[in-house]
């Protein structure tokens, strides 16, 4: 059964009357990074681009190509981490939310 509505046209209607949701898919992209899933982190930060500020405006913003931007974010690409930072940070500015480290249950993984 075919789709009746494109994906990203979903996730970018959905992204712009929840807030929430909007939220956590970044939050989904930043939590993968950091549990070391780069490919499953880029693809969700892409998805987050293109339903919020899109590849162009973001370009303009960071002085950066959108291609290259699209390229950083696909699926083969191998993003520096100043331009992966540089577009994380500046997204987390334009959503005005910062990161908070909390602890998942206690941990024996390091010496206190």
């Amino acid at each position: 059964m075919p789709l009746t509505r494109d994906f990203k046209d979903t996730v970018k209607a959905r992204a712009e009357r929840d807030p929430a949701f909007r939220r956590g898919l970044f939050e989904e992209a930043i939590d993968a990074f950091l549990s070391n899933d780069t490919e499953t982190g880029k693809l969700l930060l892409r998805d987050y681009v293109n339903a919020t500020v899109g590849f162009e405006k973001l370009g303009e913003e960071l002085d950066k190509s959108p291609k290259s931007l699209m390229r950083m974010l696909s699926a083969q690409g191998n993003p520096r981490a100043d331009n992966l930072f540089a577009v994380v940070g500046h997204l987390r500015e334009k959503e005005g939310g910062s990161f908070v480290m909390q602890p998942d249950a206690p941990s024996t993984n390091y010496a206190r």
